[in-house]
This record gives structure tokens, sequence and C-alpha cells, in this order.
């Protein structure tokens, strides 16, 4: 009988043991996957120019990538530039690359990626005009200048002889944010214009506009601004204006020719110009050359760190990057931005391999 009770306890123990080690190896297997699935979190912030261009990259590379989860936060190149300045974020991104000053702050250095361009167009709302509407250069500075007043203007007539121009008050909208939009737009203006460049509001990334201006915030907010503001006319991204259903006036380029904005006409200032692009890859089109060339294009960068602290951050940083100037390219056209030519992009993973 007692051996029996024995034998009945050993049994008991030696199955609480067995349960005891299960539960263990469970809790060890149900650890284990966490540790495969390791998510690395990435964090931009930055120009809103090239916004939905990255949102569309960030949703088609993390299909096929579930290690890394990417965040852009499109809130101006001013505001992302200091957050990447004060390393706040991993990458940063802007329409006005960095000046040498804004460098030198960054103790860990600083490489410009140019990963996008665009064309910069005038979008105006100017109801029954019956016709595209044509600025030749000096035009646009005058309207900007605040120095036009009124639709039915008698040179903007001259220029446009079959429009119904209305007798309408000229309201300007331009952006209310630190902007790398309005500073490729103002040194463009500054490059053709020395009124501008001398006594107008120069070239910067914040501008106190002459005349009767309104103010939006992003480039989503100018769009807006316009499509609801019957005689304005602002300067935006193709993309956004042209996702906003807006008319884009046809402007004068260098060559005297008046050039329609549409999804090609930065491509070839782009290859035009890439015998210009210096080491630094910071490369500013101002007033481009060429027959066909549209007047007012500008790169897009991303602002990488020279060091990483972090080698696996920098590791998935670097995938996604690379992806974006081979693969992700594709995507530009769509979205109104301009393919980088092939040379530009060899040049821009050359320097991603110097990181």
């Amino acid at each position: 009988m007692i051996l029996n009770r024995f034998l009945i306890i050993s049994f008991l123990a030696l199955q609480f043991l067995t349960f005891l080690c299960g539960c263990s190896e469970d809790k060890d297997n149900e650890q284990q996957p966490a540790t495969e699935n390791k998510v690395v979190l990435l964090h931009g912030a930055g120009a809103t120019f090239p916004a939905p261009l990255y949102q569309k990259w960030i949703v088609e590379y993390q299909k096929n990538h579930k290690d890394v989860a990417i965040s852009y936060d499109a809130i101006g190149s001013g505001a992302g530039t200091k957050l990447f300045i004060s390393e706040q974020v991993d990458f940063g991104a802007s329409d006005s690359a960095m000046n040498d000053e804004q460098v030198s702050k960054v103790s860990k250095g600083v490489q410009l990626i140019p990963a996008t361009a665009g064309s910069i167009v005038l979008a105006y709302n100017i109801p029954d005009l019956g016709g595209r509407l044509r600025l030749s250069r000096e035009l646009y500075v005058d309207i900007f200048l605040g120095k036009i007043r009124f639709w039915d203007d008698p040179r903007i007539k001259k220029e446009n002889p079959n429009l119904q121009l209305p007798s309408l008050s000229v309201v300007t909208v331009v952006r209310s944010d630190s902007s790398g939009t309005t500073w490729a737009f103002s040194n463009h203006l500054s490059s053709i214009s020395k009124l501008w460049r001398e006594q107008g509001p120069g070239t910067g990334k914040e501008l106190d506009f002459p005349g009767n201006a309104m103010f939006g915030s992003g480039n989503s907010g100018v769009s807006t601004k316009i499509k609801h503001s019957w005689g304005s006319i602002g300067y935006v991204e193709y993309g956004f204006a042209k996702r906003a259903g807006l008319d884009m006036a046809i402007l004068e380029n260098k060559a005297g020719n008046f050039i329609e904005p549409n999804e090609s006409s930065p491509t070839e200032t782009l290859a035009n110009t890439y015998a210009q692009m210096p080491s630094n890859l910071r490369l500013f089109l101002p007033d481009p050359d060429g027959d066909t060339s549209y007047p007012i294009v500008t790169y897009s960068w991303l602002l990488l760190y020279k060091q990483y602290d972090n080698k696996e951050k920098w590791e998935k940083l670097r995938g996604f990057v690379r992806w974006g100037l081979l693969e992700g390219q594709k995507f530009s056209s769509d979205l109104g931005y301009a393919p980088l030519p092939p040379a530009v992009a060899k040049s821009a993973l050359k320097a991603i391999k110097a990181i």
C-alpha cells in the first residue's frame, strides 16, 4: 500500500515537472519570433514638395521589407532641416539642400542626395478665361512684385489677346511656412530680375511678399487657397497643382520660348545640366539653358548623416534610399515628378557608398 502511494505521488510529481518544463519551452518559443521579427524604426521630416512621392515609396518598400517601419513628416524644408541639424530625425528632406553654414553645424557630417526633381508652376484661378494664360518673364516677376493689380492689365492683354481677361484683382498666394519651394521660386526670380534681387524680396525660404498676398501652409495649402479664390495665382509644385485640377500658366524660358508645364518638361532640363553637377551633389537650376527647358525646375534632396551611430539603422535606411533611387523612380511621372537621369542616380548611389 505504501509502495503504491509512493509510486502514485512520484508519477504526479513527474507530470507536474513535465508541465512546468513545457510552459517554459512555450514561453521561449513565444519570445523567439519577437527577436527574429525585430522592426527597425526610421523617422524623417522636411519638404512638402516631394512628400507624395516619398510616402508612395514608403508604402511600396514596406510591402516587401517587414523589418523596417518608416515615417515621414511633411513639415517644410526649413523645419525639417532644423530637426536634422539637431539630430532629432534619421533623415531630412529639403528643396533648397543645405548651405555651408548649416552643414558646418552637423558634427556627424552631411551627405546631400538628390532624390527627385520637379517643376514649380504658376497655378491660377481666373473664371471663364477661355484658354491657357501665357506669362512672359517680366510679367510674372511684376505680378509677384505687386506691380500688376488687375487681370485685365494692358500688358497681360497684349500677351494674351484671345483670352477673356476680367477686371478682377490679382491676388498672389505664397507660403506661410519656411519652404524650399519658396527658396527655389525666389532664387529663379532673383536670377532673372535685378529689381527682384536688389529691391524686392530677394531669395529665401521665408519672404515678405509685396502686394495683395494670401498665405498657405505647404504646397497643399497653397493649392487649396488658389482653388477657392477667384483672381488668385500662386507658385506650387506641379504634382500638387495637377492633383488639385488647377490651371497652370505657360511660362517664357531663358531662350524666349513659352513652355507648357507637364510631366516630361523637367526631364530634359535635368539631363542637359548634369555636367554642372558638383561633387557635393548640390546643384541649383535657377534659370536653365535650353530651347525646350522649363524655366523653374528644382532638385529635392534627402539629407543624410555621413556617420550613423546605429549600424543596423543605417543599413535599413541605406536599403530604402537605394531602392528609391532605383526602383522608386518609376513612380515619379504618375505623381508629377521628374525621374532622375541615370547619371544623376549613379552619382547619388556612389555617394551613399561613402557613408
